[in-house]
């Protein structure tokens, strides 16, 4: 197993590693002793890990109760959020106990902002089952839900209390959900260094997943104690999601957000080498590699649309917008523009 330190206020330690889940209980009281543990899980991962996640909470002296929500994007919302809160509030947890979130990045967000808002804040784990939420959105202690102007438009910061992660989860995953995460993995290889982004190139994520999230996870770690509520630095690992986010938009959430992620760091990948934003030739690379682990480099929405669904985005402050650009692997930088300029430069990297 490895353990990556979080050294927020407070701090935390994310485990990595095979059978996880199935002595949790343990693992956990160190971080959070023995309570009423509040399960939240949804329809695709509740009947796979949840019993054994029970059993060794159980085992371990948490008094556990669960709640099960319909699987996907489209249960991100307010509606959701009201019915975890009331199951709190039925099930009385008080202050002192504890929240799990066992599942994917939505279960994560969902139940993340759940445990914010419930009693104005009480502790939370994240077990995060799918590649995308163990390399990204289980670290950090962003949460949210989307509204219908756009993604993640409501949301809190609340760092978890521990985070632990299964690999032995990712041996379930449909091999587009895998191809998801592996978006969010070679985002941060492109924002951390040549190293990492080359295990990407060579395949090392199927061979060795446990070594590359931990990687992954040790990189956002140091951003988010230099940065915890992205005022500055922690903006960097939006890299790709300006268009991604636009995308997932424009699709109804169709497209799943690592997919619509890959597309949008393809998007701007191109822009910024044709605009001469770059210090080497990259895109056509972070296009190999984004084809090599099955995602997508282009999108069938146009840059009009595109740009008009960017403009809700959360990263817009008035009439400017801040994009990630990527200068070469292992150096990205914040380009803030007026809202006006993102249309053309969306065009310059866009390809059907």
């Amino acid at each position: 197993m490895r353990t990556i330190p979080v050294k927020t206020n407070p701090p935390y330690a994310v485990m990595i590693g095979p059978g996880l889940l199935g002595n949790c209980g343990e693992r956990l009281k160190a971080a959070v002793p023995p309570c009423r543990m509040a399960v939240v899980t949804d329809s695709t991962v509740g009947p796979l890990y949840l019993g054994a996640v029970r059993e060794s909470l159980t085992a371990a002296g948490y008094a556990v109760s669960a709640y099960t929500f319909p699987a996907g994007e489209g249960s991100k919302h307010f509606e959701t959020l009201s019915g975890i809160l009331e199951f709190l509030a039925e099930e009385r947890l008080t202050r002192t106990d504890c929240l799990t979130a066992l599942g994917g990045g939505v279960v994560g967000d969902m139940a993340g902002f759940a445990a914010a808002c419930y009693l104005r804040g009480i502790r939370y784990v994240q077990m995060p089952t799918t590649l995308l939420a163990a390399v990204d959105s289980s670290v950090g202690g962003k949460t949210a839900i989307d509204l219908k102007a756009g993604k993640n438009l409501a949301g809190a910061f609340l760092q978890p209390a521990a985070v632990l992660c299964d690999t032995d989860c990712l041996g379930t995953l449909p091999r587009p959900v895998f191809a998801g995460g592996a978006a969010e993995a070679i985002k941060t290889g492109v924002l951390c260094d040549e190293a990492l982004f080359a295990l990407f190139e060579d395949g090392a994520l199927k061979a060795g997943p446990a070594e590359v999230i931990a990687r992954c996870v040790a990189y956002k770690a140091g951003v988010v104690e230099r940065d915890e509520k992205e005022q500055g630095e922690r903006k960097l690992l939006n890299l790709g999601h300006t268009v991604g986010h636009a995308i997932e938009k424009c699709s109804g959430y169709a497209i799943a957000h690592g997919h619509a992620v890959a597309a949008g760091l393809a998007v701007i990948a191109r822009a910024a080498e044709a605009l001469g934003w770059t210090e080497e030739p990259l895109a056509g690379r972070i296009c190999a590699c984004l084809h090599k682990n099955a995602l997508p480099i282009s999108t069938e929405y146009s840059p009009e649309l595109l740009a008009e669904a960017a403009l809700a985005d959360k990263k817009r402050a008035g009439e400017n917008i801040t994009v990630v650009l990527p200068r070469k692997i292992g150096r990205c930088e914040l380009k803030t523009m007026p809202v006006a300029e993102l249309l053309p430069v969306i065009r310059a990297g866009w390809e059907a």
